[in-house]
């Protein structure tokens, strides 16, 4: 059988033989297990490495502010501005859990303690369903499933109270991971310049230092911008919500005191990204689904319209400063955030993102730069 010329080239392209040494093939797999072992203990160390970035978040957070303080302060001591702001933190989170646990509790004992007695009377309200049963023969099997659902809502109202007595064990250890966060938190704000100072000490090439430490400045920027602006827009929405409460408190059959673990709730889970405050609007419903359904719908109703005033309006006023990432860049980077360090991971998913996207436009420019030096140096060899 014939073949035309590009058969043949076909033909001897494909007999092309890749000889490899035994020590590059070792070296291949080597580097490979080596990365799925630190893929491996990196996912290990979960736990750790959560503090450890929280901690780390924190500090940068914080930095700005204590800076300020410090150059204020007498003998311009930076651990007295650290444990000034750390005092302004403790204070905040005394009045937190002071205001926001007590109303939260209760809701939860009026809630187990009413269960059983909804059931009660939903089962009175609907005579019909004794008529159906009495005309198709069907009491019997009627009357033990309202026992069943009966006996369900005791059970889960006594389960409350178990679930509580259980939740204290977790409730000991997030305490406890809590002071070691604050304790990592300070020691960071103390050390972390004379750590900067010895890592730019190191550098013999000056120019490459005030490089790196460009690049180190403009992600340290994001960070606090980020941090500044989500701390920002949670604010405003957590006030505007616990007014709102505050208002339904004087029209419907709604406790003042709500008005303040709603804020809390909108505070906290606002800081997430993207579902944060859709999450928040759900839970505040349904804390107030417990008291009265009517100031629930409205609530629902307000949530929805503020959040399309924050999504237009407020959030790209207060972010304007922040690094500018694509929405599914947002996406992916939250997504991974949670998954891998839960609720945690999925707020400082975003900061991290900006960080890396700074780290990678400056590799592609030092790339760019390197290959056209090379081009050149190339041109004027020829």
């Amino acid at each position: 059988m014939l073949l035309s010329p590009v058969g043949h080239c076909i033909i001897n392209c494909m007999k092309v033989h890749i000889d490899l040494d035994t020590k590059t093939f070792v070296r291949f797999w080597l580097v490979v297990i080596g990365f799925a072992l630190a893929a491996l203990a990196i996912y290990s160390m979960r736990p750790a490495l959560i503090v450890i970035g929280i901690s780390l978040f924190l500090a940068l957070a914080l930095n700005a502010p204590v800076s300020r303080l410090a150059k204020i302060v007498p003998g311009r001591s930076r651990i007295l501005a650290t444990a000034l702001a750390y005092l302004a933190v403790l204070a905040f989170l005394g009045v937190f859990i002071f205001l926001v646990i007590p109303p939260i509790v209760q809701q939860t004992a009026k809630f187990a303690q009413t269960v059983p007695n909804l059931v009660e009377t939903a089962t009175d309200q609907y005579a019909g369903i004794s008529e159906f049963a009495d005309r198709y023969d069907v009491e019997a099997q009627v009357d033990d499933v309202v026992q069943s659902v009966r006996d369900g809502a005791t059970q889960f109202a006594s389960g409350v109270g178990t679930s509580l007595i259980t939740g204290i064990g977790s409730a000991l250890t997030t305490i406890a991971t809590g002071f070691l966060v604050l304790v990592m938190t300070f020691l960071m704000l103390i050390e972390g310049p004379r750590w900067m100072k010895r890592l730019w000490g190191l550098y013999g090439d000056k120019q490459r230092m005030e490089y790196h430490k460009s690049v180190v400045q403009r992600m340290y920027r994001v960070v606090t911008n980020y941090v500044t602006g989500q701390l920002s827009v949670a604010a405003v929405a957590a006030v505007f919500s616990g007014i709102f409460v505050l208002i339904m408190a004087f029209l419907f059959d709604v406790p003042y005191n709500l008005a303040i673990p709603t804020a809390a709730i909108v505070f906290v889970l606002s800081l997430i990204p993207l579902f944060g405050a859709t999450i928040a609007g759900i839970l505040v419903s349904l804390l107030l689904i417990l008291n009265d359904l009517t100031p629930a719908i409205l609530y629902a109703l307000f949530f929805i319209v503020y959040q399309q005033v924050e999504n237009n309006y407020i959030l790209p006023k207060i972010q304007a400063k922040q690094l500018s990432l694509s929405p599914l860049t947002v996406l992916i980077a939250v997504t991974i955030g949670i998954y891998l360090f839960g609720i945690a991971g999925g707020i400082i998913s975003i900061p991290i993102a900006g960080c890396v996207n700074i780290a990678a436009e400056e590799y592609l420019k030092f790339a760019k730069k390197r290959r056209e030096q090379n081009a050149a140096t190339t041109t004027t060899e020829d």
